[in-house]
């Protein structure tokens, strides 16, 4: 049966569909077509099929198989590489080869996950479900802000056979909290001024605070100047809670003082800190499908409030892989200081096998 063909709305759920095309072998009905994101399966699979009418509204896509290997891409600046290491993520356990990826492009931008938060957030989470070892990595080479971006970012994973199934109902409390606040093409200055406004603001609630910064000149700063913090919080079991914050890109807009940056960055990560939840908001549909790929055995994770973007990742799942997950709500008790209500993720993973691993 043939794609349908959608006209783009702007929506993120396009690379979603493709994703998990690739993982089910279904061919999706999508919305549009991302031209440097296609090129980029091209490039990690075997045998895709491809093909893109003259308007570039309509996309078929028969997914080949996930290969791997060494891989080069240059991102579209239009959205930061995060836009596309958050795929490459999903996919790259599950390839026949170790993936080795060198990314060019925006580093960091307003819109899209950071490749500093990814790095600190979403390589944990991975190795809970078994994806860990020395091949697992994320290197920021050269840093890129929006618009020109001029970043690189070397990307590495394992391959694995089956994902193990998980249980984490417990985050923990918070026992201390880490940054990094970059700047590029602008005074060093501005990184210190970040710090100490995030710093005035977390060093009410926590003693343990480290924010370094990192600055970046030369070749490796990219092509645009700009400036932002990324905060992570780590609790005692382990769980990784994160806020990030950029500069607006040169010539997009009023802009921002560093000041504002480091205390609206620092108040986000107290509101995601109360949303609380094993997984924060940025890697909810990683480890949902994590869980729906595990092992057919019963995995949970307690999360935050479900975001929009999480839910229609749940539609989709449901759509591909028949996976309906049984969600609760938990309500902090009144004497307990435990933030909002919770989310409760409870599902039997499908059993998913990687066919493409090599044979030892």
């Amino acid at each position: 049966m043939a794609s349908q063909g959608l006209v783009y709305d702007g929506c993120n759920f396009f690379r979603q569909r493709l994703v998990l095309s690739t993982l089910s072998g279904k061919r999706p009905g999508l919305r549009d077509y991302e031209a440097s994101f296609i090129r980029l399966l091209d490039k990690v699979t075997n045998g895709s099929r491809i093909e893109i009418n003259q308007t570039g509204t309509v996309l078929f896509y028969q997914p080949g198989l996930l290969y791997g290997g060494c891989v080069e891409h240059d991102c579209n600046p239009q959205r930061s590489i995060g836009y596309y290491l958050e795929a490459l993520l999903m996919l790259a356990p599950f390839m026949k080869t170790s993936l080795l990826a060198t990314l060019r492009g925006v580093t960091n931008d307003p819109i899209d996950p950071t490749v500093d938060l990814l790095k600190l957030t979403a390589i944990p989470l991975m190795r809970k479900f078994g994806i860990d070892g020395e091949g697992l990595d994320l290197k920021v080479v050269k840093r890129g802000m929006a618009p020109g971006g001029g970043g690189e970012v070397i990307f590495k994973c394992p391959v694995r056979r089956t994902i193990k199934p998980i249980q984490l109902t417990d985050p923990g409390k918070i026992k201390r909290i880490r940054g990094i606040a970059y700047s590029v093409r602008v005074s060093p200055q501005m990184g210190n001024r970040i710090v100490e406004a995030a710093r005035s603001i977390l060093n009410q609630f926590l003693p343990d605070i480290y924010i370094y910064t990192d600055h970046m000149k030369g070749t490796s700063s990219g092509k645009s100047p700009g400036f932002g913090l990324t905060l992570v919080a780590e609790t005692l079991n382990g769980t990784f809670l994160s806020a990030e914050l950029s500069s607006t890109p040169l010539g997009q807009g009023d802009p921002v003082l560093p000041e504002d940056i480091g205390i609206n960055c620092a108040k986000q990560l107290l509101e995601e800190i109360f949303r609380g939840g094993c997984v924060d908001s940025s890697n909810q549909s990683l480890a949902l499908l994590l869980m729906t790929l595990g092992q057919p055995d019963v995995s949970k994770v307690l999360l935050g409030s479900l975001s929009p973007y999480t839910i229609e990742f749940l539609r989709h799942i449901r759509d591909f892989f028949q996976i309906m997950f049984k969600i609760e709500v938990v309500k902090p008790l009144e004497d307990e200081r435990k933030g909002g209500d919770k989310t409760l993720m409870t599902c039997v993973g499908v059993g998913y096998s990687n066919i493409n691993k090599t044979l030892k």
